[in-house]
């Protein structure tokens, strides 16, 4: 597969980034500054908030997947982050209607993104960032993906084949190990959906999770968890 991944040099992307060229997949690695190295991967500087250069770099990708994280210079997130995922939708979506790759099918773009956790459900309708103790700092930015989320879910585009993953609330880097679990909208923790307790996952397990959504296409058009 050729795979484009976008923000491919931050903490997450880059584990997705490494995930996807070890298993032998042509990886097109994106960044802002398109100045890090990424051992296998060819990088190149695009901004996912052109739509344009989405276009141009996804043009013959089998799938595409975006690590992009919100602003974190202390302005609010919302505006901006959405509007990066409006113009990484169309590009996707324009490019997959030019030149569609042969794991897509119909012209569909297949879309993988690395969303947030504030929006994981303790209880039916209860988001964790809705929550009494989520820490302020990062309710901006959880609000902010919460956002995105609701914006892929209103999509009624047939060209743009989406997944949104949710990463547990506890995801640092540490060991791949290869194992991990999906769930849906509520949080999974070690006793089950709901609660906060061992809501944990490794950067490495979680972009192994990631390279196999893009690989397998498993839950299209949806959001899934994942966490230990």
């Amino acid at each position: 597969m050729k795979i484009v991944v976008f923000g491919a040099t931050g903490m997450i992307g880059s584990r997705i980034t490494a995930e996807a060229v070890h298993r032998g997949h042509e990886v097109l690695a994106v960044s802002r500054s398109g100045g890090a190295s990424v051992p296998g991967a060819v990088v190149t500087v695009g901004d996912a908030g052109d739509p344009e250069r989405v276009r141009e770099l996804a043009a013959d990708a089998d799938a595409v997947i975006s690590a992009v994280a919100p602003p974190r210079d202390g302005s609010d997130p919302g505006e901006v982050f959405l509007a990066v995922n409006v113009a990484l939708a169309e590009g996707v979506s324009a490019a997959a209607a030019t030149t569609p790759g042969p794991a897509t099918g119909a012209g569909a773009g297949r879309l993988v993104v690395v969303g947030g956790a504030g929006s994981l459900e303790v209880a039916p309708d209860r988001p964790l960032v809705e929550e009494e103790g989520f820490p302020e700092a990062y309710r901006p930015e959880a609000l902010a993906q919460q956002d995105v989320l609701w914006f892929y879910r209103d999509i009624d585009d047939p060209g743009l084949d989406w997944t949104y993953v949710s990463p547990a609330p506890e995801i640092a880097p540490g060991e791949r190990t290869g194992h991990y679990r999906i769930g849906g909208d509520g949080l999974l923790t070690a006793e089950g959906a709901g609660g906060s307790h061992a809501s944990r996952i490794s950067a490495e397990d979680f972009a192994v999770a990631v390279v196999d959504e893009a690989e397998l296409h498993r839950h299209p058009r949806t959001r899934i968890s994942v966490a230990y």
